[in-house]
């Protein structure tokens, strides 16, 4: 700093009060003392606006029930605080008799380390939002639970990439150059990567569409039966009933045929029980027996009520179908077995037969032994 700038203040704005422009003209001679005033008086600000805006924050935040409002404020209190530190460090630096080249290089070492810092307070705020935007489902329906991965990738590779082109302009990199590169070097991973890059997209669209959500059971046209433990970018993981988990790439969730047994309009799962009677039986009291099992089973929902119906006439059996809910479709085998165990005791109570499939053969003549000439044969006889 010259002699003329330090008696003119060094530049300080003119609405300045006079006593600062005297002290900062006074300190101006000794470089090292004013910079640890000027970081002094940073840090003492910094901490002056994060108290400000975390009592203004609570202040307006006490009367809501959510805790998201509270990050925010509290987010934002650090935020304040961070850029007022970096910008006393920044101008403590520039007081500094170090030359320009070291002055240059070390202004924009901190000024990085700020920038990565606002970096990883937008994350915050990202997860943060998604989060409250969730929760206000009639304003916002399309963000809710299932599709804030996808929201929270797409606005996290933004964030990520405003802070490198920053970094970029820090340095003074033209970043037209990387981009270019960037650009080639993405074809080449694209062509490496196509099966990566299929399950990303298609994880994207399974988040987006939400054929099926964590906890729903699942059956794949290969027979893999299972819950769906996790819906993640690349896979799909589920559970089977044999407590082994089958991990799908989602390329392939995405071009197979998927039943839902935890879709439709309840969680419930109905089962469906065949049982066949002889003919001859009494039709009223089979539906009434069967009717009656259902009922006395505490596994079986009672809305809606299990139900009975006559499916058709069999080769050996009338056909009826016994119907009914449970609560979860994990419930299915264990119910079915009780339900059948349940069944035979109470037809073989009620004197009612269950058949079992039964041919009658009719022979209208037996051929012929070998050299018979037409006529019966005599059988031989032993000689008395």
């Amino acid at each position: 700093m010259t002699t003329a700038q330090a008696e003119s203040g060094g530049g300080l704005p003119e609405w300045l009060p006079r006593w600062v422009a005297d002290t900062y003209t006074h300190l101006s001679t000794h470089p090292f003392l004013l910079a640890l005033v000027i970081v002094a008086t940073g840090l003492v600000l910094a901490l002056a606006a994060r108290s400000v805006l975390l009592l203004g924050g609570r202040k307006i935040t006490k009367h809501t029930r959510t805790e998201l409002d509270d990050q925010l404020f509290r987010l934002a209190a650090r935020v304040a605080a961070v850029v007022i530190g970096y910008l006393s460090l920044v101008a403590a630096v520039e007081a500094l008799p170090l030359g320009a080249s070291a002055t240059r290089i070390t202004v924009r070492i901190l000024v990085s380390f700020l920038v990565v810092q606002l970096m990883r307070a937008g994350l915050s705020a990202v997860h943060i939002g998604l989060e409250g935007l969730s929760r206000i489902r009639d304003r916002f329906a399309i963000v809710e639970e299932r599709t804030v991965p996808l929201f929270d990738l797409g606005l996290t590779i933004l964030v990520v990439g405003i802070a490198g082109y920053a970094l970029l302009q820090v340095w003074n990199i033209n970043p037209a150059a990387w981009l270019a590169s960037a650009g080639v070097v993405g074809i080449a991973v694209g062509f490496a990567a196509r099966d990566t890059l299929a399950n990303l997209f298609a994880g994207f669209f399974i988040i987006a569409d939400a054929p099926y959500k964590t906890g729903d059971y699942v059956v794949l046209d290969s027979g893999e039966r299972g819950e769906v433990t996790r819906v993640g970018i690349r896979s799909t993981r589920l559970l089977t009933r044999d407590d082994v988990e089958v991990i799908i790439p989602n390329s392939v969730m995405a071009g197979t045929k998927i039943i839902n047994e935890s879709g439709g309009r309840w969680l419930k799962f109905r089962i469906r029980l065949r049982v066949g009677v002889a003919y001859g039986s009494d039709v009223d009291r089979v539906v009434e027996v069967l009717e009656r099992v259902a009922r006395d089973n505490a596994s079986v929902c009672t809305d809606p009520e299990p139900r009975v119906r006559m499916r058709g006439f069999g080769d050996s059996s009338l056909d009826f179908d016994l119907l009914c809910w449970v609560h979860q479709p994990a419930d299915r085998g264990l119910v079915s077995h009780q339900l059948f165990m349940a069944l035979y005791k109470a037809l073989a109570a009620a004197d009612i037969e269950i058949p079992f499939p039964q041919r009658d053969l009719w022979v209208r003549g037996m051929p012929e032994p070998p050299g018979a000439e037409g006529g019966a044969t005599s059988l031989p006889t032993s000689g008395r």
